[in-house]
């Protein structure tokens, strides 16, 4: 499957995190918004959710039954197409079926590829359509992990304060069989 993800907006701004930081203004501007990106990414990694909505388009191979997409919690799914080597062709609406289930998860059924052997689904995922959308609880694990990421900064091997694990717990899928995060 190869999957891309349209970049969105942060779920934390600069202005808030530096304040957090305590940094003034016009400093580490660019360094801080890399540590608001890689903060974002690890909590993403972590819960297994997008923050905030973004358009997402993933390929994948024909094949019966159900297949489910990457990302989540996914909003909807927009658009199907097939593919025949590198050209697309149009699937009708009948031709594949779509599940969103209650806990975000999605999962497509190709019922008439016609020619093709592959697929691309566009599709949106995410928890809040805005940075202010975002629970705040997230949110503060964020802030906590961008000062995590700056006071490292020049000493790579601090642990990782166990409040950001435990602000962000709520929003990890547990079931059976689910993969932790070590």
């Amino acid at each position: 499957m190869i999957s891309q993800i349209e970049k969105g907006a942060a779920p934390v701004g600069v202005a808030e995190a530096k304040a957090w930081l305590r940094l003034g203004a016009g400093q580490d501007d660019a360094v801080v918004a890399g540590l608001i990106r890689s903060a974002a990414d690890l909590c993403e990694a972590f819960t297994g959710q997008m923050l905030i909505v973004r358009t997402v388009r993933e390929e994948m191979v024909v094949k019966r039954g159900w297949t489910r997409l990457c990302k989540r919690p996914v909003v909807a799914v927009d658009a199907v197409t097939g593919l025949v080597g590198e050209e697309e062709i149009v699937l009708a609406d009948e031709a594949w079926r779509a599940e969103i289930d209650r806990d975000g998860g999605a999962r497509l059924a190709i019922d008439a590829p016609g020619e093709a052997t592959r697929v691309r689904v566009t599709y949106r995922a995410g928890l809040a359509a805005d940075a202010n959308g975002v629970p705040e609880a997230i949110r503060q694990g964020l802030i906590r992990m961008i000062q995590h990421l700056h006071e490292a900064r020049d000493d790579g091997a601090r642990e990782v304060p166990a409040i950001i694990a435990a602000l962000w717990q709520p929003w990890r899928p547990m079931g059976l069989g689910a993969g932790a995060w070590r």
